[in-house]
């Protein structure tokens, strides 16, 4: 009997510990989550790495984005997707193409509009190990799909815990493939060009390139 009510009582410490961390890892995304909404702009450079364990396969690459509101231009890979709203516009210049698509294509996938704020919904929240990096306190949290037919296994969100700015992401597939992204610099409320999310169409085909509208 006392065995019964001692793995009772660590039951309940555990779940208690459990649901105590997980409201923990939920304020601190929250806080996250605020402190970006606060922003009327954010440009952000980052570094890009996939990894695949049972392919031996890893690549990295560097990119930078702009954000304000929905609307944004993220270079990567040697293209340039733009989201001015309304259509979403990505350019090749290596094929001489422009791509374009209505939002309703990207509703469901997580766009570099929602880059920051993606962990709101869907996942489970646990706290996770804190790490120095360069004098820079980053406390991760652990994010768990709550879809089990998600292709995503979990995923480490880095973040600093002064600026409470997002610094790294881990994501680890089901497949046994591992995308981290590095922000290198974050900044915030800068002065941008008018033009940044337009897309020119008549500039592009003067330059004779094939644009393709779905």
């Amino acid at each position: 009997m006392k065995k019964v009510l001692s793995l009772i009582l660590v039951l309940g410490l555990t779940t208690a510990a459990f649901a105590q961390n997980s409201q923990k890892a939920k304020a601190l995304l929250d806080d996250v989550y605020n402190k970006v909404k606060s922003y009327d702009n954010i440009e952000v450079a980052f570094k890009y790495a996939l990894e695949n364990t049972e392919a031996n396969t890893k690549s990295e690459t560097k990119g930078n984005a702009s954000l304000a509101g929905e609307k944004y231009r993220v270079n990567l890979f040697g293209a340039t997707q733009i989201y001015d709203g309304n259509k979403v516009y990505t350019i090749v210049p290596d094929n001489e193409e422009v791509t374009i698509d209505d939002k309703s294509e990207e509703e469901n996938t997580v766009t570099p509009s929602k880059m920051l704020t993606f962990y709101r919904e869907g996942h489970n929240y646990e706290w996770d190990i804190l790490q120095n990096v360069n004098g820079r306190k980053i406390q991760y949290v652990k994010l768990t799909p709550i879809d089990s037919n998600s292709e995503i296994k979990s995923i480490l969100l880095g973040i600093d815990a002064e600026t409470k700015h997002i610094y790294k992401l881990i994501e680890t597939g089901k497949n046994s493939t591992k995308t981290t992204i590095t922000v290198n610099s974050f900044k915030t409320n800068q002065p941008l060009s008018k033009s940044l999310f337009t897309f020119d169409q008549a500039k592009y085909e003067d330059e004779g390139y094939y644009i393709i509208k779905n």
